[in-house]
């Protein structure tokens, strides 16, 4: 049987699964890893990061000073040694998040019974296109909305 719980209520539980070696499987609510993961229906598999730092675009759950909980993709690294976030699905970085931040880091998600592990090729394809046609994305994201404001715009003035 399955039962929604938030991650306040089970931290303690998962973070002595994780610091046993341990594996934990949730699944995540939201939509800014879309379209990787997709609100309420994958499963991430998560491990404890063993001490050690974060790579690039690894996907770490972390909570933020404000409590919240969240997954989202390494970036970039900050000089002072943080990390720079951004969820797949968002444009706004997310600067300074600290390694005493980080719960764990993901190993990969189902998604229909299908695993995909980040040592895939797909995986890999996926990080690879999704990362470096951020700019391009970001700029066609902008086009459309500003289109479909001038659009309304015009529309209501014919009334």
């Amino acid at each position: 049987m399955n039962k929604e719980v938030q991650l306040d209520e089970v931290i303690e539980i998962i973070s002595e699964k994780l610091k046993a070696g341990g594996t934990v499987t949730f699944t995540p609510n939201g939509t800014s890893m879309l379209p990787m993961l997709r609100d309420g229906e994958d499963v991430v598999v998560l491990k404890g990061t063993e001490g050690k730092r974060l790579h690039l675009f690894d996907v770490p759950l972390y909570r933020r000073d404000n409590g919240q909980y969240v997954l989202h993709r390494v970036i970039d690294f900050c000089r002072d040694g943080t990390y720079v976030m951004c969820g797949d699905n968002q444009f706004a970085k997310e600067k300074g998040i600290r390694d005493d931040q980080i719960i764990a880091v993901m190993t990969g998600f189902y998604r229909k019974g299908k695993t995909y592990y980040k040592e895939s090729f797909l995986y890999r394809l996926y990080i690879n296109f999704w990362y470096y046609t951020r700019p391009f994305r970001h700029g066609y994201s902008f086009s459309r909305r500003k289109a479909s404001g001038l659009i309304k715009k015009i529309n209501s003035n014919k009334k």
